[in-house]
């Protein structure tokens, strides 16, 4: 059988393209993310991406606004590698004028769990959690877990 082996890209629609392109210059741009621009079909979509994956912003064609809550994308959560990093990400998306939390440790999740959340201008909920010692062990022992 055929493993997936990682996410190649995310679509996000967005009420105001130019809105969120100034939102996410910024965001992206903190967590290392690159940039270009393409048009399908006559409309423009902008691109954000990494080594691993796309993030690609298109436009609406209805503006209902993001409900968490209803059937649909809850948030998108991104890694990165310790906990200093969520720190760090809190600390730049904040002095960057984006709306973060603090950095903090979320032991409801799990005992290792830092995390600090923020939403873009549709209200879409986006999160950055460090990579904890469960995550670890399940990549690092994959082929001898049951299940």
């Amino acid at each position: 059988m055929p493993e997936i082996i990682g996410i190649d890209h995310i679509y996000i629609t967005v009420s105001n393209l130019v809105r969120s392109e100034e939102f996410y210059d910024r965001a992206m741009t903190i967590l290392g993310f690159r940039k270009n621009t393409f048009v399908i079909g006559d409309e423009p979509h902008i691109q954000y991406f990494n080594r691993h994956f796309g993030y690609v912003l298109r436009p609406a064609k209805s503006v209902r606004g993001h409900d968490a809550y209803s059937p649909g994308l809850h948030h998108l959560c991104l890694r990165v590698e310790s906990l200093e990093d969520v720190k760090s990400v809190a600390l730049q998306l904040q002095a960057a004028g984006i709306d973060a939390t603090a950095a903090a440790l979320h032991p409801g999740y799990a005992s290792d769990y830092w995390a600090t959340f923020f939403a873009d201008p549709d209200g879409i909920r986006l999160e950055v959690t460090n990579y904890r010692q469960e995550r670890r062990e399940r990549h690092d022992n994959w082929n001898q877990m049951p299940g």
